[in-house]
């Protein structure tokens, strides 16, 4: 589903290892100020900080530029801002334990990407969520659009569809993926990291990120099309040439 990269950050177009820019699209620092909010909340309830005197001042050097897109990823992870922030503050706090034994401090996303993912699983794992999302393996978003023709005027009407959702509905849908899933698809069609780099991120076999992908791409489909129909944002082809 190529058409996926419409949802790319318009910052993150590179590959992942050219350390890519850093404001999160529209849910970056600038809408949210989540630079200086997730420092220093982190940071003053900190001990480790205290505890880890220089270093943590070399930690905050070679983390904070990334807190935008960590906090970006963290939303479309879990689908709200408040359970973002925590995410990202628990990885904040896992990363600073282990943050002496990171060698490239001038490129840690790909580092970072990992400690926070995992943070998420563990997370799943102790709410003892591991949701399997049936779906259907047949349908094809695609030749559904067209069969219900909904853009009767139209010489674009996948791009049309496309446009119906906002940053704020995709995170929406996105939730609708299995958890796993997500996690593969948001890395490589939002941030574009290459297979190789996801399963380096997640710990898994090249085979399975491509199986994960494949599956995500197939829920998205569904989910994207059940948005639409549930919450009619489409008119039916003999509405449209009302």
């Amino acid at each position: 589903m190529a058409s996926l990269a419409m949802f790319r950050d318009p910052a993150d177009s590179t590959e992942a290892s050219s350390e890519r820019g850093l404001d999160a699209g529209g849910l970056g620092r600038n809408n949210f100020g989540v630079r200086g909010r997730l420092m220093t909340r982190w940071a003053v309830g900190a001990r480790l900080a205290e505890q880890a005197g220089s270093a943590w001042r070399g930690f905050e050097e070679v983390v904070q530029p990334h807190l935008p897109y960590l906090y970006a990823l963290a939303v479309r992870l879990t689908g709200n801002h408040g359970a973002a922030e925590d995410l990202v503050q628990d990885a904040l706090l896992r990363a600073l334990r282990g943050f002496n034994g990171l060698r490239n401090r001038q490129q840690p996303r790909l580092w970072l990407t990992r400690v926070l993912t995992t943070a998420f699983y563990d997370r799943l794992r102790d709410a003892q969520r591991h949701d399997t999302v049936p779906f259907d393996e047949h349908f094809d978003l695609f030749d559904t659009i067209v069969a219900e023709d909904p853009f009767p005027y139209s010489d674009r009407v996948h791009l049309d569809f496309l446009e119906l959702f906002d940053d704020l509905k995709v995170i929406e849908v996105l939730q609708g993926v299995e958890p796993s899933h997500r996690v593969a698809l948001i890395l490589a069609c939002v941030y574009g990291f290459k297979v190789r780099e996801i399963a380096e991120i997640t710990g898994s076999p090249l085979g399975t990120i491509l199986a994960r992908l494949h599956r995500a791409r197939k829920q998205l489909e569904g989910e994207l099309w059940d948005y639409t129909v549930r919450n009619k944002l489409l008119s039916s082809p003999l509405e449209a040439r009302e």
